[in-house]
């Protein structure tokens, strides 16, 4: 009998349509799937026709379902993991599951696909053979402003994940120490209200604090310092 795999799959960080034939295919062939959140997996799997029995994996319970994938691969069962957007691991749950797996002696395959980071670097005109990704901050601001001014002090580029709550926060830190730093955001990207915004930390604050709300997910890839 062939070894039970887990596979970790890459989903759509907006647009259904960006998910790989591989991914589908794996979707399709597994026993179980283990999502971060079952509802918001099964809108994609009901998009795609794709009916299987789902496994909560989130952040508050991935040591107790890495527990119970074990034992599922233990039964010969495959199973496949997907967070809510883009690459598991990736600023999301997945790296206890896969270490609890490999740790157990089971195989781990990836399905690559979307992810929030590529998709700005794949558009942003700079980026270069270094950067620095450091997904989301702390949400105590001093943490979040230290933080901040480490990646400033870097001479690589530096991209980071913030909901609508913090976007300000963090573009008024930036455009107080480094009013001249080159960013561009991706925001909603891939779904209907999709927009990027380039210029200096300086405008782009203005930009979003002239907004009357701030909407959406955003990613901001910010430029580094420049050799002395």
């Amino acid at each position: 009998m062939d070894v039970a795999t887990l596979f970790i799959v890459a989903t759509p960080i907006g647009n259904l349509a960006d998910i790989t034939l591989r991914a589908l295919d794996v979707l399709r062939g597994v026993d179980v799937i283990a999502c971060e959140d079952t509802r918001h997996t099964l809108k994609l799997l009901n998009h795609y026709g794709i009916s299987k029995p789902l496994l909560s994996c989130r952040s508050q319970n991935e040591t107790e379902a890495a527990e119970k994938i074990v034992r599922l691969l233990e039964e010969g069962k495959d199973v496949a993991y997907a967070s809510d957007a883009g690459t598991p691991g990736v600023s999301d749950p997945g790296q206890r599951l896969t270490a609890e797996v490999r740790k157990a002696g089971y195989g781990i395959l990836p399905i690559p696909g979307p992810s929030a980071v590529t998709t700005l670097l794949s558009v942003a005109g700079f980026g270069g053979r270094t950067v620095t990704f450091d997904g989301f901050l702390s949400p105590k601001a001093g943490k979040r402003q230290k933080r901040i001014e480490e990646l400033l002090e870097r001479e690589e580029n530096f991209l980071l994940y913030e909901s609508p709550h913090r976007i300000l926060k963090i573009m008024a830190v930036l455009a107080e120490k480094e009013p001249s730093r080159h960013v561009i955001i991706g925001r909603e990207m891939t779904k209907m209200h999709e927009e990027y915004v380039e210029g200096t930390a300086e405008e782009v604050f203005r930009l979003f604090e002239g907004r009357n709300s701030q909407k959406g997910e955003f990613v901001i890839l910010v430029s580094g310092r420049k050799k002395s």
